[in-house]
């Protein structure tokens, strides 16, 4: 789920990992040594890619989504049902377990 929120962001525009953090903020809390290997796994599936650029004297990390990313959450959005129908399923058992 953390891989998707990730590719959400991006999906957006390309951001950085501190933004990303700061992105994520709303939906859930998101540490740095979280994050990162996230974005390393997603570039080494060519979901991201990386580019660097100048920012007040230091080179940014930036990464951007790429087709692959933008059809992973495509996929997921046709497995959202799916992945609902298991929430419920879940919910419902916690409150009929009272």
């Amino acid at each position: 789920m953390l891989d998707m929120c990730v590719l959400a962001v991006l999906n957006r525009g390309d951001s950085y990992g501190w933004q990303v953090i700061k992105d994520l903020g709303d939906v859930m809390e998101v540490s740095e040594s979280t994050l990162y290997p996230v974005l390393r796994r997603l570039e080494a599936g060519n979901s991201v890619r990386t580019y660097e650029e100048p920012h007040n004297g230091r080179l940014r990390k930036y990464f951007h989504i790429t087709n692959i990313g933008k059809q992973r959450l495509r996929d997921f959005q046709s497995e959202y049902g799916a992945i609902e129908k298991i929430y419920r399923f879940i919910l419902d058992s916690i409150r009929e377990g009272k």
